[in-house]
This record gives C-alpha cells, structure tokens and sequence, in this order.
C-alpha cells in the first residue's frame, strides 16, 4: 500500500508539472460566423454550424473542459454591410471566423483578418482570385471554381463544343469564375465568344435585356454562373424568349444545385422550363456518418419550420466548424494561451466613434493557421486536406441533367480522372486515366426533349448580314468580277461560295463588300487581316491557303487545287545549215562513231576465220571493216555472217541501230519544227540560277514565297496587275525592260493562256495549296462551308462550275512541246554499255576457243628416232618425220606463231588437226613392219 501510494503521487505530480507547463485551458473559445441568415446557403449553413459547435461541444475527444461559443452576424447580401458586422465581430475577441458565403465580402474581410491575424474559413467564397498570396489568412473549406469551370470545360469538350457564352453575374465572384473559365476552355482550343454580365440586384428588364442580346449571337451553348437566390429568373425569362428550345445548350454551376436541394417537394413551380439543363454538383462520397447529419439536421428544420432543405454549402459549413475545432484544440495542446493585444496600428482619431482600437491582434493567430493547414481528417464531404495551394484536395463534381421532374446523375467530374460515370472515390483506388477515350456520361436530355447532340451553334440572329470581302481586281474576271452595283459581284468563286451557302441548313444572309479599286490588284494579306480584325466576317475569292495566313484566320475545304508554275515565252525555231548535228551532243557523236568503228572490228575478227568476205589483202580488210560498220546504221550491209557469235553480236548491234535512228529522226523532228523557249530557262532551278528580272502578280502571296522560301532578291521581282501587263512584259523581256519568266498559280497561268498561246508553262508545280473562303478564328461556319464544298464535289458541280468558267480553250503546255532539249550520253549509255559488254563476251569466247585449237594443234609429241635395223625401214621413217615437222612449227609459245594461225582458215586448221592423228598412227605402223622385217 504504501509503494502504491508513493507511485500515485509522483503520478499526480508528473500531471501537474505537464498542467503547469501546458498552461491552463480556457473554459471558452469564441469563434464568429459571417453568412446571409436569408439565403439559400444561408439557412443550410447556419443550422449547420450550429449543429456542428453542438457536436463539438458533446465530443470529450475534440476541446476536452473547453466549450466552443459561436457569435453569428447576418451580411445581409450586403457588401457594406457585411463588412460592418465583420468589424463588429472582430470587435468580440474571436479567434476564427466561419464565411463568409460571398466572394465579394471575402475580398474585402480578407485584408481585416489579414491585419488581425483571425483566420477566415468560408465555405462558400468560390472565387479563384481569393488566392492565399494575396490573402494568407483566407482559407477556403469548399470547392475553388477553378475546379468547377474545368469541370464545365471538360464537358464541353467532351460534345466538341467550341464557343460557349458566358452568363454572369457582374461581381467578384462571377468575374473570377469566368476569367477561369476562359483559361480552362482555351486548353481544348475552345473559348468564349459573348460574356452577358448581369448586374447584381437585376430586376427582370434588365435580365430580358442581356439574355437576348446574349440569343443575338452564333453560340447556343450557355454557361450560367449567376447568385442562387436572383438566378432562378433567368430561365423564366429564357423560357419566354423561346431559349429553352431544341438547339439550345444550358450548363449551369453548382449553385443551381443548392436551390434544386433547398426546395422541399412540391415546391419549385418552374420545373416545366428547366428541362434540359445540365447542372454541376458538389460531389460528396456517401457515408453513415452524412446520413445521420442529413436526418438531424431535417428533424431540427423541421422542428423549427424552416422552409428550405439541406443544400452542399451546409455540409462545407458544419465540416469547416470541426476543421476550427481541432485546429483550437491542437493549438491548446501545444502550450499557446489565447490572447488578444492591441495592434499599435489601429487607433482612432480625434472625435472618431468608429471604436477602432476595439479590434484586437489575436497573438496566436499565426500558429492556429498552421494548424488549420495541418488539417487531415474524414467529414462530412470527404477527405479534408489543405494542398499547397490550399484548396481541398480531391476536387469532384455530379453532373446532372434535368429530365422529368427530378435531376438525374448522368457522370461525375474529378481533377484525378476527368469525366467518368464511376465515383470518383472508386477511381481513386485505380491509376488516373485523363485520356479522350476514357472520358463518359450517359445520356442526355437536351432542351426540347430532343435526345441528339445540338449543333451548340447557329448564325447569329442579330439582324447583321455577314459582311465579306471580295477583292476587286483589273484583270481575271473569270474568278471574281464586280456587276453593276456595288455588292452584285460574279465570278467563279462567288458562284461556288454562293452554291455552298444554299446547302447549309440555316439561312445565311451575305453583304459582299468589294476590297479595291479594281485599278490595281489589292493585298490579299491585308483582306485576310481585316477578317482577323473583325473588319470582316469572311473573305471569298481567288485566296490561297498558305502558312501565314492560317494562323490568323480559319479556312474552309479547298475548292480548288493551285499551285506556282513558270511561264516563258517561246519562239519558232531558226534553221542553220548545222542543223542535222543539233539532235545529239559532242560527246553522243564521238562515242556512237567509237562504237561503230568497234563493233566492226569485233564482227570482222569474228568472221576472218570463217568467211571469204571478210579475208583477203590488208587494205582489202581495213576497207571491208569501215564498210560494214557505218553500212549497219543503214541497215544496208552486203557481207554475211556465217558465225553463231557473230550473228549474236550483229543482231544486238542492229537493235542498239535502230534506237539511235529512231531518237536521232525525232529529236531532228522537234528540233526543225517546234517553238524554243526564248530565254533557256526551262524550270525553277534555272530560273533561279538566271539572275533575270521574274514577274508576279501584285498583292499575291507569290511576292513573299520568292523572297522568304527561295530567297530571290526583290530587285529582281518585278510586279504585274493584268493579262495585258504579262503578255507586253514577257515579249519584251529582259534586255527590253520586261522579264524572263513569270510566276503565278495555275488557274491564273490558264486563263493567261487561253488568251496568248506564244508562251508555255516549265518544269512542274513547286508548290501545292489551294483556294478556300477565309472566316474568323475557329468560326463553325468554316467547317460548316467545308463540309458543303465536299458535298459540291461529291455531286459533281464542283467540275460543272469549274467548266463553265473554264470553258475557253487553252494553249497546250506540254512540256514535251517545248523546245526539244539535245539527246547527250546519259540517255544512251546503258545501251551502249550492254552492247560493248556483249561483244567484250564474244571476243572471249572466241579467243578462249582459238587457244583450245592451237594447243590441240601443238601440243603431239615429236616421233621417235627410227632405230637401225635395216637400212629400207631407216628411209621410210626418216621421210616421215621429215614429213611431220615441215607441216607443224617448230616452237609452240611464239606469239607470231599464235597470230600465224589465227590467221588461218578455220576450214584448214579442222583438216589439219584430223590429219595429224592418222599420220601418227601410220608412222606407229611403218615403225612395227621394220622391226619385222628386220
């Protein structure tokens, strides 16, 4: 007994040091709360809070001998006023503030608290630019609307939306959420073209007013981002205006969501003209522990008749109670004391009732906000964690669209996965898929209980034809030509412009606008600028789709293919008396006169053996061998060969003949009867090497391709307006002031043509664009032109218009009329290589077979020496061997012995090489008689 007791007292004193050391709790901490007690955040937050200060009072774990005390003042959705009750409140030594609920008190709350060091927790202050940079001791406890417009976005990707107009509210808290919104659509290249600003505290005029101004423009798709207790007006007044019909497209932010759950069953009455709409939700995994608050919180409304029901900013406001809580409670358990000082900055004037130094600095403000960003725990709307940039972590959306008349859950939204028809919390558990094919929602009901996707746009409806330009041009009138008035124009663009509008499926009024005076081409960059200035809505004519130009206007399909080619002059070829030499080059002749002196040999020495007509005297052959060589070209030769490799070698040469003859009889053809080009040049590589002044039609995009693409100097350009203007400079050319060539696109060549037929298009198109009708950046009418213009093609009027305007017969261009370019060695010498090849082969064969027969003819041995056996038999051997060696030579490796029978009859040396086996055998013969008879 005595050892336990000895042990309970150093225990007791152990607490007590710890107590001492700790500091004493307070028996009370107050925190305030700023809210419009009327409102529909309003009364859902403020039972909530107070439920939330009751729970926490009734928790031993959370303040332990602490009581929280709850001091509420009403803003009164005033700016004013709200930031008098929140200097009221300050007044009341508060060490966190709950709110406020409007962005635009926030702002301003923000710099008080900021200077105070009091914590300001709201629960419904969504503006983006309340940024903890600007404001440390703001803290928000729900859903930036940074997250929320991304989410908006993300949907409006999703159905390739690409314009959407903005309605708003014109305060802190609407401006922020579109300027997000802005930045959130430009990520998939959309954006938004009409912001309606609704003033704050509008009556029904003024709304009516902005909304149809709003209906003037292209878009139908609407985002709405107004206040929840003034924004249920507008679809009444958008029912009126017949808004609310097929086509339409209405997205609206989560404060609709909070006055569909505020308002008890039966209520709502406007249910009818909301159909449709697709509405954003704060999005809260379902728990035992909300389910009970839920039931709590009806029974108290209940119990004191309040007419609203439960909305999200309830369940963000009781949460942001516990965050304060636990923040207090581990602020007290570290050993701060809760003190309040004066703030030697604050103090009042002379006569001032304004009490300012009735606000005190809390001194342990700075450690409770660290521990409000320390925050991890479960509440009512999830996980609630500070990130660093102090949002809530895990941002999530429902996505609802109105249908009947309840909403129905169509998808969810998270910053983890994007669009998903799975809760975020089970896509949490898995990796984050953001990819376009993960991206779901089920299906929707749009406006006018149409269940296809509206167009999301229409021409705007603002009594505005759509202006577009048409340049004005001295010459081509084919393509785009001004009448009489002053917007009746004609051409071949406009006729295909106009055949295009008529297949869009809405009306689309045009005013043309004629760019020009129509004595001198205008600049066609400058046209496409005014489109992108909004000087004009499109441009229609003869305009190129080039690089420059795409990046500050949006252009349809091509209706036309084009290209730059080169025109020159050309001019009847002159005769000479060389003429016949023109068809080949130097180096042609030389070779072709090699190869006939060397095929003429080649068969000669194939034949000499063999054939009587190749044989005789020295001069005889030499003769016989340039006869028969030149005689092939005309196929007029009188020798015959008799030989398998010289029949071989003849027939390739006569082949090799016949295509020498027959390219020398065109070129000479082409050389004596078609026009030459007049200057030489003959494509773009010689063009640029020329260094000559080139012509290029004014205002055209050809003048910066010369200049920037293939770095032509612009002294060397020279600019022309008209068809005249071309024909005089090409026929005086360069020595005359004119030029050398000119470059233009095609469908501008032909018609120049179809007018002078005394030039020609060179080479081939180095360039390939096309001409299309120009709109503003990202118009869905260009794409709504592009699909007409294929729909054109597909029909075959496209080819019809193009032929009626292209009716006029044009020159030839082909290139293979121009002046005829001399055949060289590079067109023959595969030919020419294959035939001296074969008789290099010939030659071999017949050699490697001459030296088979000569050393068949000199390879027997010597006869043996007779012996002496009798003196008969010694006679008739010696005049055997005598016999022998006067018809063989004596030594076989002599080179004049190997060209003395090659020169030999081939009939001869076969006879000799039969002769000499039996001549041996007989002397065999004579040799065994003598030894018999001896």
């Amino acid at each position: 007994m005595g050892g336990a007791a000895a042990v309970l007292v150093v225990l007791w004193l152990a607490v007590a040091a710890a107590g001492a050391g700790a500091g004493e709790r307070p028996s009370e901490v107050s925190i305030g709360a700023l809210y419009t007690y009327d409102s529909v955040i309003g009364r859902a937050a403020g039972l909530a809070i107070e439920l939330a200060v009751g729970d926490v009072n009734a928790d031993r774990t959370v303040l332990a001998g602490t009581t929280l005390s709850l001091i509420s003042q009403d803003t009164n959705c005033s700016g004013f006023l709200g930031t008098i009750e929140a200097l009221q409140l300050m007044e009341k030594n508060v060490v966190a503030v709950i709110g406020p609920q409007s962005s635009g008190i926030g702002h301003v709350i923000s710099h008080v608290v900021n200077e105070l060091h009091v914590p300001l927790l709201s629960f419904a202050a969504t503006d983006p630019t309340l940024s903890a940079s600007e404001y440390p001791y703001f803290l928000r406890s729900t859903m930036s609307d940074y997250f929320q417009m991304h989410a908006v976005a993300s949907i409006v990707d999703y159905y390739q939306w690409k314009e959407v107009t903005a309605i708003f509210v014109d305060d802190d808290y609407g401006r922020g959420a579109v300027a997000a919104l802005s930045d959130a659509l430009a990520l998939s290249r959309a954006r938004i073209s009409y912001k309606a600003a609704i003033p704050p505290n509008s009556n029904a005029a003024t709304i009516n007013d902005v909304l149809f101004r709003a209906n003037m423009m292209e878009s139908r798709v609407f985002v709405v981002h107004v206040n929840p207790d003034a924004g249920m007006r507008i679809f009444s007044i958008a029912n009126k205006l017949r808004m609310m019909d097929s086509g339409y497209v209405w997205i609206v932010t989560d404060w609709l969501a909070a006055v569909l759950d505020s308002s008890m069953s039966g209520d709502l009455k406007t249910m009818s003209y909301m159909q449709g709409l697709i509405v954003l939700r704060q999005h809260f995994p379902d728990s035992e522990t909300k389910r009970e608050f839920i039931s709590k919180w009806n029974n108290v409304a209940r119990n004191r008749s309040i007419a609203s029901g439960l909305n999200s900013y309830g369940f963000y406001a009781y949460d942001s109670v516990w965050i304060v809580a636990r923040a207090i409670d581990q602020l007290l358990d570290n050993g701060e004391e809760i003190n309040f000082s004066a703030d030697p900055r604050l103090h009042d004037s002379m006569n001032s009732t304004l009490r300012l130094s009735a606000l005190k600095l809390f001194d342990s403000g700075e450690q409770l906000l660290q521990q409000l960003l320390l925050t991890n725990f479960t509440g009512l709307t999830g996980q609630l964690q500070f990130d660093s940039d102090r949002n809530l972590v895990r941002p999530a959306y429902d996505i609802l669209n109105i249908g009947g008349s309840v909403p129905h859950l169509i998808g969810y939204w998270s910053n983890y996965s994007g669009l998903s028809v799975a809760a975020p919390e089970i896509l949490y558990e898995k990796q984050p898929n953001t990819s376009t094919s993960a991206q779901r929602l089920k299906n929707v009901v749009w406006p006018g209980h149409s269940a296809s996707k509206p167009k999301g746009w229409v021409f705007p409806n603002n009594g505005q034809p759509l202006r577009v330009g048409v340049p004005n041009k001295p010459s081509f009138k084919e393509l785009v030509s001004r009448d009489t008035g002053p917007d009746n124009v004609t051409g071949y663009c406009i006729e295909i412009f106009n055949a295009a509008i008529k297949l869009l499926p809405y009306p689309v009024p045009c005013q043309f606008i004629v760019i020009g005076d129509g004595l001198k081409n205008p600049n066609y960059d400058d046209i496409i600028n005014m489109v992108a200035a909004n000087s004009l809505d499109a441009a229609v004519g003869d305009f190129a789709i080039v690089r420059n130009r795409t990046k500050i206007a949006e252009f349809s399909q091509p209706y036309i293919e084009s290209g730059l080619v080169i025109v020159v002059p050309v001019k009847e070829a002159s005769s000479s008396a060389w003429a016949f030499l023109k068809p080949f080059t130097l180096e042609m002749w030389c070779v072709t006169g090699v190869l006939f002196i060397f095929v003429g040999i080649v068969v000669w020495i194939l034949e000499h053996r063999t054939n009587e007509e190749f044989r005789g005297s020295p001069r005889r052959q030499m003769i016989t061998i340039f006869w028969f060589s030149f005689s092939t070209m005309f196929f007029a030769h009188r020798q015959n060969t008799v030989s398998a490799l010289g029949r071989f070698v003849l027939i390739i040469w006569l082949f090799v003949v016949l295509i020498i003859n027959s390219s020398y009889t065109a070129s000479l053809t082409s050389i004596l009867t078609v026009q030459q080009l007049a200057t030489g040049i003959t494509g773009l590589d010689s063009l640029l090497s020329s260094a000559l002044p080139i012509g290029y039609q004014a205002g055209k995009f050809t003048r910066n391709y010369l200049i920037e693409e293939l770095n032509v100097p612009e002294s060397h350009l020279v600019p022309l307006n008209t068809i005249d203007e071309y024909a005089d400079a090409l026929n005086r050319g360069p020595k005359d002031g004119g030029v050398a060539a000119i470059v233009d696109e095609m469908p501008y060549i032909e018609i120049f043509l179809s007018y002078h037929c005394n030039f020609r298009i060179v080479g081939q198109e180095f360039t390939k664009e096309g001409w299309g009708f120009a709109f503003q950046r990202d118009s869905p009418l260009a794409a709504d032109m592009s699909t007409a213009i294929l729909q054109l093609s597909e029909s075959g009027q496209l080819q019809r218009i193009h032929d009626e305007w292209f009716s006029r017969s044009s020159c030839s261009s082909d290139d293979s009329e121009m002046g005829a370019t001399r055949l060289g060695l590079g067109s023959f010498w595969g030919l020419f290589l294959m035939c001296a090849l074969i008789c290099v082969f010939a030659l071999v064969m017949f050699f490697a077979r001459v030296c088979w027969q000569y050393s068949k003819y000199s390879g027997s041995e010597e006869p043996d020496e007779p012996k002496d056996d009798s003196a008969g038999t010694a006679e008739i051997a010696a005049e055997a061997v005598a016999e022998m060696q006067r018809r063989r030579p004596k030594r076989l490796g002599s080179f004049k012995e190997l060209m003395q029978f090659v020169d030999k009859k081939e009939e001869e040396v076969r006879k000799s090489m039969k002769r000499r086996p039996s001549e041996k055998d007989n002397q065999g013969v004579g040799s065994s008689d003598a030894q018999s008879v001896a």
